[in-house]
């Protein structure tokens, strides 16, 4: 049952909201003001509860070459060394030609599942002989998208177990989609009804498998030495760990978290559904009956060749896009013009980040170009200021074992040495 203090809380103005958490004894007193600091006044009327705004770091990724254009992209996350990562392995990309990318026609799926259907060949016979009709309705219910060249432009029939999905193939043009193709399918699930059928759910599927992206790079061996390993034994070494991940899904998962660790970030500053685009991804790492890593890597003469094929049903338009102040900054930053661009773009990234995960490997191992990065998340966390984090992670780096108890131990002498205890 609801405290007081939850009471209509949705009803109440954001300022009543904050104060109420407070009464609530959810929230001190003292943090009202950081709440109050960090809000924004537009974003309460983008989702419900609203109290204040959760801000991530964003930074860049610099030299992503992607058919002959040079990108900045910008990235939004809070996980240490995957900005400089996703860089790196654009850099050494770019030193033996860059990414090659090519996006396919774009459809997104939309899905009419029907139930109790006593004789599937019949019904699905029936549906194809309607199959204009239907793209007809489907159209009708947002004519906007079919006067710039868009709308429903394929019907497929599909029986899954007892089921049979009635899938649209939908042209969203330059927007992210959903609202227009859940409008769609809604449209036709009526249809459908009215004419006798038992309609279980209407709503866009987030496996954009007809809105692929294809990537691929050529890495010339000497851009992947390093003072230790020579690139031959480095590219040799990633080979073999993209091997792995092909068979074994528990490497697969990570070596896939690694790729979606650049997208991920990618997505979010662009204004994307970064949760739709990380869901299509992984059920499409799946498509051939088991999980296996979405990225490739195999030898061709003195070369690396690395591919990467995945759903990346972004746009420019719409939605969440543009919605904020900073992802307009953002797209500036980028220049990016297209769903089609971005999308190239975002794959491509996805690539350069896998690479520099497999090298990282195939050398000194994962942690040694993170703990850097991390020991400067830690001495954060302990309080060290701006002027003593480096200070402190220079000091932290001398040590074997590093946790948050010998951070604060350092923290406290380095304090009392300089009298600010």
């Amino acid at each position: 049952m609801a405290e007081d203090w939850q009471h209509g809380f949705y009803r109440r103005s954001l300022i009543d909201r904050q104060v109420r958490l407070v009464q609530g004894r959810q929230l001190d007193p003292a943090t009202l003001k950081q709440l109050q600091a960090n809000m924004t006044m537009q974003h309460n009327l983008v989702i419900e509860n609203y109290i204040t705004d959760y801000r991530l770091p964003e930074g860049v990724a610099l030299g992503l070459v992607v058919n002959g254009k040079n990108y900045t992209v910008p990235m939004a996350t809070e996980e240490p060394s995957v900005i400089a990562a996703a860089s790196n392995g654009a850099k050494r990309v770019a030193q033996s030609g860059g990414f090659f990318a090519e996006a396919k026609e774009r459809y997104l799926v939309g899905q009419v599942v029907l139930t109790d259907v006593e004789n599937p060949e019949r019904v699905t016979t029936d549906l194809l002989m309607h199959q204009d009709e239907l793209l007809q309705v489907a159209n009708g219910a947002h004519p906007s998208m079919k006067k710039r060249g868009g709308g429903a432009k394929h019907l497929r029939i599909r029986q899954v177990g007892d089921f049979i999905s009635v899938d649209l193939l939908i042209d969203v043009q330059q927007a992210m989609g959903a609202n227009t193709v859940n409008t769609m399918v809604e449209a036709v699930a009526q249809n459908l009804r009215q004419s006798g059928y038992h309609v279980l759910t209407a709503i866009l599927s987030n496996l954009a498998d007809q809105s692929l992206v294809a990537v691929t790079c050529r890495v010339n061996f000497t851009a992947l030495a390093t003072p230790q390993f020579d690139g031959a034994s480095v590219a040799e070494k990633i080979a073999k760990l993209s091997e792995l991940a092909q068979v074994d899904p528990y490497r697969a998962a990570t070596h896939n978290k690694g790729i979606m660790n650049g997208i991920d970030a990618a997505v979010l500053a662009s204004g994307n559904d970064w949760r739709a685009i990380e869901s299509g991804a992984h059920a499409y790492a799946a498509k051939d009956g088991h999980y296996k890593g979405l990225a490739t890597w195999h030898l061709d003469g003195e070369q690396l060749v690395g591919q990467l094929t995945l759903p990346m049903p972004v746009g420019v338009v719409g939605g969440s896009i543009k919605l904020t102040p900073q992802s307009k900054v953002n797209y500036q930053i980028s220049g990016i013009q297209t769903a089609q661009e971005l999308a190239r773009v975002i794959v491509s990234l996805g690539l350069a980040q896998n690479l520099a995960a497999l090298r990282a490997l195939a050398t000194a191992g994962i942690q040694a170009g993170h703990m850097r990065l991390q020991y400067r998340s830690l001495a954060m966390s302990v309080g060290a200021t701006t002027a003593e984090v480096e200070i402190l992670v220079d000091q932290l780096q001398q040590h074997a074992h590093v946790d948050a108890t010998l951070a604060r131990e350092i923290l406290r002498e380095m304090r009392s040495q300089h009298g600010t205890n």
